[in-house]
Order: structure tokens, then C-alpha cells, then sequence
């Protein structure tokens, strides 16, 4: 069922968006040559928990890490451990926050160090391509549009769009109906004032196609290709949609 929200509701979103914002920001600053994947959750539950929030994602349908941090060919949900970044990886930072019984979710890539020109080709691409969906979602509108901005956006730059892992709404719970699609399945469900979604579009520099890695929770590209990774959780309003975390 789709869930729309009250404006009380959406005020907590926010609330817990602007944690979630922070906590992203900081990792930002924090990752460079030299640190483990581990120290960066350490850092996100410190600061999550400083600012009254909890991590979404611990102990969600298993995961054992309180974000997750997926590096080069890692597409989503990489498991924080002792892995060091070196010059040259780049790595996507997902995290969800929830307060007060509500959920935001929100992801950047970042490069560690120096970075070849196609993987700033990549994270440049990841971006825009979720300003791009973002840009189609307002009322009236349909997810057929987000999905068909986001991936016409990515194919005219050379990149590849995820087919087999979508964005999805958000709020009471981490994950609600709909599902997002970054690629075009058909018109979709019309967008309502009060729909709070989770929009993540997740493109690979080499094909779009997927592996499940041997923990059963990082997603790799199958090609051994880089992979980047953004999401922001937005409301449906009356006019543009607001950015939320």
C-alpha cells in the first residue's frame, strides 16, 4: 500500500533528514587514503546517535553493519570491516536514519585521493542523473518519469543503469511501495502530494548486469566494472519536490 503523509509527519522526516545530511557530510570530510570501511561506521553511528537519531539499517532483514559502505565494483550494501581505502578507489556511502518512528535514506560517492577521469566521468554521471529524476518528480506526475529521466540521462553520457535493484518509497518504514525503477518498465503510479520516496540511481561504467558477492549482501557489478551510488529521500509537494535527506 502507498503510504501519504501527513504534514506533522513530513515535519518529522525532516527532522530526521537533517541527520541524515550530516552524518553524509561528515563521512565526506572523513574518507581518504588510509581509513577502514569499519572506522567510517563507527564514525556514522557516532554521529547519528549524538544527534538523537538510529541507524536505519542495523539488524535490517539481517545486515549487520549500521551503514553500508560498497567500494569500486561494489554496487550496494557492502559490509564496513577491515578493509582500507587506498588513492584512487571510490566509495558509496548509503545510510538510513530513523527518529521518532520515521525513515530517511540517503547515499553519496565519494572519491578517496586522486581518481582516474572516468570515475569522476561516473560519480559526475550518478549525480546528475538523480537530479534528473528528481527534477520529474511533482505532483501529477508518474515514477514512469523519474525512471525514464534518470535513465535516459545516464545512457547519453556512455553509462549503464542498475536494472536489478530500484529505489522505493519511505517513511514509517525503510522500505514502502512503491518501487523505483531507474530504468523505463512502463507509466507507473501517480505521484500525490504527501508521498515520501527514496530515489536512488545506482550506474556502473561498464554493463548493468549484477552479482551477489560471497557474503550474500554486497551487490557487485558483474563485469568487475566501477559502480557509483546517490540517493536522496524527497516529498511529493505542490510545487518542486523537497529534498528531504
Amino acid at each position: 500500500m502507498i503510504i501519504v503523509k501527513s504534514p506533522d509527519e513530513i515535519d518529522i522526516m525532516r527532522r530526521c533528514g537533517r541527520i541524515l545530511v550530516a552524518v553524509l557530510n561528515k563521512l565526506r570530510i572523513e574518507v581518504k587514503p588510509g581509513i577502514t570501511t569499519r572506522e567510517l561506521d563507527s564514525i556514522a553511528i557516532h554521529e547519528m546517535e549524538a544527534r538523537g537519531g538510529e541507524p536505519s539499517f542495523k539488524n535490517y532483514q539481517g545486515f549487520p553493519a549500521n551503514i553500508c559502505v560498497s567500494v569500486n565494483d561494489e554496487i550496494v550494501h557492502g559490509i564496513p570491516g577491515e578493509r582500507v581505502l587506498q588513492d584512487g578507489d571510490i566509495v558509496s556511502l548509503d545510510a538510513g536514519v530513523k527518529l521518532n518512528g520515521f525513515h530517511t535514506d540517503a547515499a553519496i560517492t565519494v572519491s578517496v585521493g586522486k581518481v582516474s577521469q572516468k570515475a569522476k566521468e561516473l560519480i559526475s554521471v550518478t549525480e546528475g542523473s538523480l537530479q534528473a529524476g528528481i527534477a520529474q518528480a511533482n505532483c501529477g506526475a508518474y515514477l514512469g518519469d523519474i525512471s525514464a529521466a534518470i535513465q535516459g540521462y545516464v545512457e547519453s553520457k556512455g553509462f549503464s543503469i542498475v536494472r536489478e535493484y530500484t529505489g522505493h518509497g519511505v517513511g514509517r518504514e525503510l522500505h514502502e511501495d512503491p518501487q523505483i525503477p531507474n530504468f523505463v518498465v512502463g507509466k507507473g503510479t501517480l505521484l500525490r502530494k504527501g508521498m515520501t520516496l527514496a530515489i536512488e540511481p545506482m550506474v556502473n561504467a561498464g554493463g548493468w548486469q549484477t552479482k551477489l558477492a560471497a557474503n550474500r549482501w554486497a551487490v557487485l557489478t558483474a563485469d568487475g566494472s566501477l559502480s557509483a551510488h546517490f540517493e536522496h529521500t524527497i516529498a511529493i509537494t505542490d510545487n518542486k519536490a523537497e529534498i528531504l535527506a
